[in-house]
């Protein structure tokens, strides 16, 4: 077991371990960090605990200090500087008649490097503008493409739930969702119906999708051969995953019956079609 922190830079991003470098955190405390990008102000999600060492990706990164009133100062002054960079950043884009869609500027904590992310349709030759960029701030300049779900959650879009979506208010980060959930949920598969602001699967098809697999572990699918109650087989043709009512016609005398799923026995259960015979719609599941 290692001594570790859990740090976050925003709100609702990615929480990562820091070494507490012979320092004692607490939750809500403000620290700054060695990182990748330099140093970085951090808000501490969990002060000191063990955590096993296989659950840590080595080196671990030391805790530098627990930020200061200077060091907020110097945070509050570098969000001014982002909405002004902000501004000149989109100025040059339309300069260089770029295709391309600014979203969010971000200076590291130390002010060596400022992030601009940007969303596009396809690849965007941006060098001679980041030799703009470059030649305006005098420090090192660095754009990032990012995908539709990320671009929702920085946007703080809204979902067709009507709230906002949650990617951007308690997700930290995205999980992989199949085409086969929505099936296993019996949803509709019209993509209107199943994809979020980003124009991808809903996030929240992940909420219930353990519960449902654990209901379909003993429930006929459609189209499974099952043993009726009074005898003979039938092929089940709708079911009610919920309420575990299932209806299913004879193979015998072709009469339609509804029965619960403890009535009948399983003799072949239907297997569900992977997410390639979904043609229509494939492009959802791309990340």
């Amino acid at each position: 077991m290692i001594e570790v922190i859990s740090v976050k830079f925003k709100d609702f991003g990615k929480v990562y371990y820091f070494d507490p470098n012979g320092l004692t955190v607490n939750a809500e405390d403000s620290v700054i960090v060695e990182t990748a990008r330099g140093l970085e102000y951090g808000k501490v999600v969990r002060g000191n605990s063990m955590v096993a060492e296989e659950d840590l990706v080595p080196p671990l990164k030391p805790v530098i200090r627990i930020a200061t009133e200077e060091d907020a100062k110097q945070l509050a002054e570098n969000k001014e500087k982002e909405q002004k960079a902000f501004g000149i950043a989109e100025e040059k884009i339309k300069k260089h008649g770029l295709q391309m869609n600014l979203l969010e500027v971000e200076y590291t904590f130390d002010r060596s490097k400022i992030l601009f992310y940007f969303s596009a349709d396809g690849r965007v030759d941006f060098r001679e503008l980041v030799k703009d960029l470059a030649g305006v701030f005098r420090t090192r300049i660095e754009l990032r493409q990012i995908g539709v779900r990320d671009e929702a959650k920085m946007l703080k879009c809204f979902g067709p739930c009507g709230r906002q979506c949650c990617c951007s208010t308690f997700l930290c980060e995205f999980k992989p969702v199949s085409i086969k959930m929505a099936k296993d949920q019996n949803l509709s598969l019209n993509p209107t119906k199943i994809s979020g602001a980003c124009g991808r699967l809903m996030c929240c098809l992940n909420y219930e999708q353990a519960s449902y697999e654990d209901m379909w572990k003993d429930t006929p699918r459609h189209g499974s051969i099952v043993k009726l109650p009074g005898g003979g087989e039938g092929t089940v043709i709708d079911v009610n995953v919920i309420t575990g009512m299932l209806r299913a016609v004879s193979s015998d005398t072709e009469a339609i019956g509804t029965y619960h799923k403890k009535d009948v026995k399983i003799i072949k259960q239907a297997v569900i079609r992977d997410d390639n015979d979904f043609a229509e719609i494939k492009e959802l599941t791309k990340e």
